[in-house]
């Protein structure tokens, strides 16, 4: 096996299978740095490298990756240190090793920081394409729940919204949200168009802060149907009521995230 020099560059060709999503980058081949004076070992470089470009859409889901021993030659790398970085990936669900198939990329998983942000915001700034189906959009009764969530009395009208959120074509996540009537102008144009947080800033309402509560549990059959995920699969659960400048609620939603493709990142501070 050749030696690689220090710090360097390899082209990593992509190859393209039929029947899965095209590969599309701004270059032909990818390239990878590795570093043999660093003391970051190079199996971990390239999974590092190959994780960023899964994430920033520079190997599109569906693409395959060549072997493991086809790999190794082209970036002069032992095949174990080749095979620890894919496996690594692999543990982290962003490739898949299939028989008569190859290593394939799956979609990257959505980590979405904990702070006053829509999903659709949040996809948009990663480079997720998110488009969004409203399922329903009515006004109805508030529940004891829902109202006291919003602070209305119960049995008053309030606006629900029901949506599926997309990434890249695949399902994320079911939006159900209870705004007071009369908040804002809504319609299922704007709601497929984009997040409601900037429909609702676009209204001139200013949102300041939230109490949110997040947790899991057991996909139903209906969830999984619409989630694409089997029932009993992992979701995770958010509720969330939003408030104003003025402590208004102004928002109350209750969601439910494909735990396969979402987690919530949080950051942890020692209390002085």
């Amino acid at each position: 096996m050749g030696a690689c020099p220090d710090n360097l560059t390899s082209e990593l060709p992509v190859i393209r299978s039929p029947g899965y999503a095209p590969f599309v980058a701004k270059h032909p081949s990818l390239q990878f740095t590795l570093d043999r004076s660093s003391p970051v070992p190079l199996y971990y470089q390239l999974s590092q490298q190959l994780e960023a470009a899964i994430e920033q859409g520079g190997l599109a889901p569906g693409s395959l990756l060549g072997n493991e021993i086809d790999l190794a030659a082209r970036l002069g790398l032992s095949r174990p240190t080749v095979r620890q970085a894919i496996q690594s990936l692999v543990d982290k669900g962003l490739l898949v090793r299939r028989r008569g198939v190859g290593t394939q990329v799956l979609h990257s998983q959505v980590k979405r920081p904990l702070e006053l942000s829509s999903l659709y915001d949040d996809l948009e700034a990663a480079g997720q394409q998110p488009a969004t189906r409203v399922l329903r959009h009515t006004t109805e009764p508030a529940t004891a729940r829902v109202a006291a969530a919003l602070g209305v009395p119960e049995g008053a009208e309030v606006v629900f919204v029901e949506r599926l959120r997309l990434a890249h074509g695949e399902p994320m996540a079911r939006l159900c949200n209870h705004l007071p009537a009369g908040l804002l102008d809504l319609d299922d144009d704007k709601l497929t168009g984009t997040g409601l947080y900037r429909l609702i800033r676009t209204a001139g309402i200013t949102l300041h802060s939230a109490r949110q509560t997040v947790g899991a549990r057991a996909a139903t059959a209906a969830e999984g149907e619409l989630l694409a995920e089997p029932e009993g699969a992992p979701l995770l659960t958010m509720e969330r009521t939003t408030y104003d400048d003025t402590g208004r609620a102004v928002e109350f939603g209750s969601h439910i995230y494909r735990a396969s493709r979402y987690a919530f990142d949080f950051q942890l501070l020692v209390r002085p």
